[in-house]
């Protein structure tokens, strides 16, 4: 019997074990529905039925009593990718600014740019930990969603920051201007996250979902909206998107969670307003307090002169 561990890519989000489950390892839906009946099938460690949804990040642990069943690893193809820019590199870490657009791993369903394929392009070796189409990922952007991000080039690096990214010692700091003005101006949103109970690509807060917190303060008020400058303390699928949209001042462009499209337009957004602005971490090699940051791209500046040109 052979164990596979991995994790759950972005691209299968809210879909069904048994379809994702067979997109990953090649295998039919037949025999992963057989597998989860078997128990041979675990997320995040408690068993799984066939037709559990999938949430992005988690883990699925598979039993595979026949090895010929197992795919071929995936090769990484070194795409270049306009725009993605490195901040930082060393042995141990590269920092780049990801540009909207690119997701960060390969993934079923996404035929796009990768900050994975844009390093290999560049000749940036990273570690090889992980699952091997996210090797040296430690966390992730949303495709829409720009800004500063680490990988880890080292196993030692992988490591270090998988753990201080899960006990939360990272500091990360978005800006997001959303629509309204959040009252209070400056605050905390303490409020758990789910998957959707009828939207499968959607995350909302739900009473029995995971711990999330998110805190804010206003830098800038216009008559639409607000700009804003958030920290996060917990790291959850889309949650700044969603708690910002449960509180009814969801981020100006994001029309997936509840924004105007008219203002969207107006602004020419074609994606919500969110950016990766500050990471800040203990270097894996000597545990010194690094920080690193990006300024908002073209589109996102752009959108914000115009709220002041109205103001």
């Amino acid at each position: 019997m052979t164990l596979r561990t991995l994790p759950v890519p972005d691209g299968l989000d809210g879909m069904r074990l048994d379809a994702g489950l067979s997109r990953m390892l090649g295998l039919s839906r037949t025999v992963v529905a057989t597998l989860a009946e078997d128990g041979a099938v675990r997320l995040d460690g408690a068993a799984a039925g066939k037709s559990d949804r999938l949430v992005a990040g988690s883990w699925l642990e598979v039993d595979l009593p026949d090895p010929e069943r197992e795919p071929s690893e995936r090769v990484v193809t070194a795409r270049a990718v306009e725009g993605l820019e490195v901040l930082y590199e060393d042995d141990e870490i590269v920092v780049v600014d990801k540009p909207v657009g690119v997701a960060v791993h390969p993934s079923p369903g996404w035929g796009g740019p990768t900050v994975v394929a844009g390093l290999a392009a560049l000749g940036v070796s990273i570690a090889t930990s992980g699952a091997a189409e996210r090797q040296g990922i430690v966390h992730r952007l949303d495709a829409g969603t720009t800004g500063v991000m680490v990988v880890a080039k080292s196993e030692r690096a992988y490591s270090v920051l998988k753990t201080a990214f899960r006990e939360r010692t990272v500091s990360k700091t978005y800006l997001a201007v959303v629509q309204g003005h959040p009252d209070p101006s400056e605050g905390t949103i303490d409020a758990p996250i789910d998957r959707h109970p009828k939207h499968e690509w959607r995350f909302a807060v739900m009473t029995d979902g995971k711990p999330s917190v998110t805190h804010y303060r206003t830098l800038e008020a216009f008559p639409a909206a607000s700009l804003l400058e958030v920290e996060l303390e917990t790291g959850r699928t889309h949650q700044i998107r969603v708690h910002f949209s449960a509180l009814r001042h969801p981020c100006v462009g994001d029309t997936g969670y509840g924004a105007d499209p008219t203002l969207s337009a107006r602004l020419g957004l074609t994606r919500q307003w969110l950016h990766a602005h500050r990471l800040g971490l203990h270097h894996p090699a000597d545990g010194r307090w690094v920080e690193f940051t990006s300024e908002p791209p073209a589109d996102l500046a752009h959108a914000l002169d115009v709220l002041r040109a109205l103001a």
